[in-house]
């Protein structure tokens, strides 16, 4: 997949006699690179914004996966003033910067935050913003960008998306005055695919030194860089209005995680709780009876229609009569297997029998036990209505209750996801120029 890269240089500061910050650092020390992600609990347009399931994943969650999987940061923070929020933090594997009141205002600035936070971590050379609202942020811009800063010797380098829109000057009502074009003839109005563009911030991510926030007191200051980011993955989110947006556009372009949602060949998914509510039945004559909504057999009927194979899992702490087990399978058209306690000591040996990864699988599951299986499987899920240490483990959350269609939603999620990784190959044969 491709990434424009293009920078744009400009010294700031080697007239006053310093030396550029790539210049300063020790050969024999390796810089400490820091990632930062701030998140107040004040949001005033959507509240608990940061935190806000967006397509089965908190916000931030979005970042911080990029952030770890980009495996470019000696450390990764969340700056927060709000419990929940760093709750949610630390289950994505960030550690936490507890701000002060003085920086948690709605007029506290976003380098006066940084700027706090670097006085009391000293140790660290370069600090990575990250923008919490950027939810289509992948791994390969943060490794390429910090490329520039560790190779390229620039001492902040932020990052950019092209637009192609036209811009007039604006005129106060009354004032008399008139418009007037700031970026084109009106006489020569260039096509699209004549006309570069504009570069604009999409406040994606600033990367900068110590050196610049301390002295400078600035996030883009000495030898300055943009990376330019493609316009699909310039998501930010500052109003309602752009959830539901964001959400159709983050399944299509956000980062799932390493494995390749295309290779997923097996799915393993819990009776109780997931396909059904959980709940068992007795009739008069003792008969048991859960129910299952057809919505999700039909989701079932979708993924094995693309030759996945489903294997449905009750346990042995909550037995399914073998009767009912015949009748699921045969429903379904898929094979029932009882699980014991932890789960993976039994589905481990199946994996391994179909000479199969982890990355393989898909996972669905509903509490406590399933969550080693939760966090190996390359795709995992669980009900809207599972408890919360089931939801951390998981790599997505379905917003729909189990036995409520939250199978049905997993499964188009993932063909949705594989859906994706076609599309994606297909962008490397586009004349983004032509089209």
């Amino acid at each position: 997949m491709a990434t424009k890269k293009r920078s744009l240089s400009c010294d700031y500061g080697e007239q006053d006699g310093r030396l550029p910050a790539h210049k300063q650092q020790r050969a024999d020390k390796k810089r400490h690179v820091a990632a930062l992600i701030l998140a107040r609990g004040g949001s005033k347009g959507i509240p608990q914004k940061n935190i806000k399931p967006l397509a089965g994943i908190p916000l931030i969650g979005w970042v911080l996966r990029a952030a770890v999987d980009s495996e470019v940061f000696d450390s990764i923070w969340v700056s927060t003033d709000h419990d929940e929020i760093e709750k949610v933090a630390k289950s994505w594997g960030a550690k936490v910067h507890r701000r002060s009141p003085e920086v948690s205002k709605d007029s506290s600035t976003s380098l006066e935050t940084i700027s706090e936070f670097v006085e009391l971590n000293p140790g660290v050379d370069v600090i990575c913003n990250i923008q919490a609202t950027s939810p289509c942020l992948h791994p390969f811009h943060l490794k390429n960008a910090l490329e520039m800063i560790t190779e390229k010797g620039f001492d902040s380098v932020f990052s950019v998306v092209r637009r192609h829109q036209f811009r007039w000057q604006e005129v106060k009502k009354g004032s008399g005055e008139k418009t007037r074009p700031l970026n084109l003839d009106p006489a020569k109005r260039p096509r699209r695919q004549d006309w570069d563009g504009e570069l604009c911030e999409n406040g994606s991510f600033y990367f900068t030194t110590k050196n610049q926030l301390v002295q400078e007191k600035l996030l883009q200051g000495g030898k300055v860089a943009y990376f330019e980011m493609l316009p699909e993955y310039s998501v930010d989110i500052d109003v309602d209005i752009d959830w539901p947006v964001a959400e159709q556009r983050v399944l299509r372009y956000g980062y799932f995680g390493r494995a390749t949602p295309e290779v997923v060949r097996l799915m393993f998914c819990n009776v109780s709780g997931c396909l059904t509510d959980g709940r068992i039945s007795l009739s008069v004559s003792g008969e048991e009876m859960v129910s299952i909504n057809a919505r999700d057999t039909s989701g079932i009927r979708m993924l094995q229609g693309e030759d996945m194979e489903v294997v449905l899992l009750t346990s042995d702490l909550d037995p399914v009569a073998q009767s009912l087990a015949d009748r699921l399978a045969k429903r379904t058209g898929c094979k029932v297997m009882q699980v014991g306690k932890e789960p993976l000591d039994d589905l481990k040996r199946i994996v391994e029998q179909k000479k199969l990864d982890w990355k393989d699988v898909a996972y669905m599951g509903n509490d406590k036990p399933d969550v080693e299986c939760l966090n190996l499987a390359g795709m995992s899920a669980v009900p809207k209505d599972a408890p919360v240490v089931a939801i951390n483990a998981a790599k997505y959350t379905c917003q729909h209750c189990g036995g409520m269609g939250a199978v049905r939603e997993f499964a188009e999620h993932i063909l949705l996801q594989k859906e994706k990784a076609k599309a994606q190959l297909e962008q490397h044969r586009i004349d983004r120029h032509n089209f």
